[in-house]
């Protein structure tokens, strides 16, 4: 017998499958939603694969209680809010924000499941991503690590050897950062384990109130 998904959140792919679940474990966050990362026929996983499995048949689905979507900002915050909100929109759900908000969206409406909508990384920064949102948690305020890791991007751009574009250069620096540390190289969802709850910072404490409000209110 398959189970029946009555609470969802979708993600973008392993990594934030992988963040989210250290914070939920961490932050004591009930275990009432399955942590999703959609494909396409292909496999591929992505802000495309949300865009074509995505929203809209998950919240007609009867017996949905609550589905949520994290996404990457990128270059293009107000395109990834329409999209999600258009999904919504053609499921039923109407008085959509124009823009994002800034503590995470929920809507509740008494016919039909709770729905979220969370840009990577703090739904106000255009560029974000995930990697934004794991920098922002885990690195302490003044750390030298990230000061150098942050020159050394510097030095790689300016000689123009650098392979990476432009608007992943977040990714460049975590990944630096990470590999820099005592344990070189860890994944992002064991280092917000290890270090996540040495800092306690705001942001984090944001988005598990937004998981809250949306799966557990």
């Amino acid at each position: 017998m398959v189970d029946v998904i009555t609470a969802e959140l979708l993600v973008e792919g392993p990594d934030d499958r992988h963040i989210i679940e250290a914070l939920r474990t961490q932050y004591r966050v009930d275990k009432t939603f399955q942590i999703t990362v959609p494909t396409t026929r292909k496999g591929a996983s992505g802000i495309e694969a949300i865009r074509r499995n995505g929203v809209t048949s998950r919240l007609m689905q009867s017996g949905m209680r609550a589905l949520g979507v994290v996404i990457d900002a990128d270059d293009v915050l107000h395109d990834r809010w329409e999209m999600v909100c258009n999904q919504l929109r053609r499921a039923g759900y109407q008085d959509l924000p124009a823009q994002p908000v800034p503590e995470g969206f929920v809507t509740a409406p008494p016919d039909k499941p709770r729905a979220g909508i969370w840009l990577m990384p703090n739904n106000r920064l255009p560029g974000g991503m995930i990697e934004d949102f794991v920098a922002a948690i885990i690195i302490p305020a003044g750390d030298r690590l990230a000061q150098e890791a942050n020159n050394s991007l510097d030095v790689l751009e300016q000689k123009k050897i650098n392979l990476y574009k432009a608007v992943h250069r977040p990714k460049a620096f975590i990944h630096t950062w990470l590999a820099w540390q005592e344990e070189p190289g860890q994944r992002m969802g064991t280092a917000t384990t290890a270090h996540v709850l040495k800092h306690d910072k705001p942001l984090a404490q944001s988005f598990v109130d937004w998981l809250n409000r949306l799966f557990n209110p």
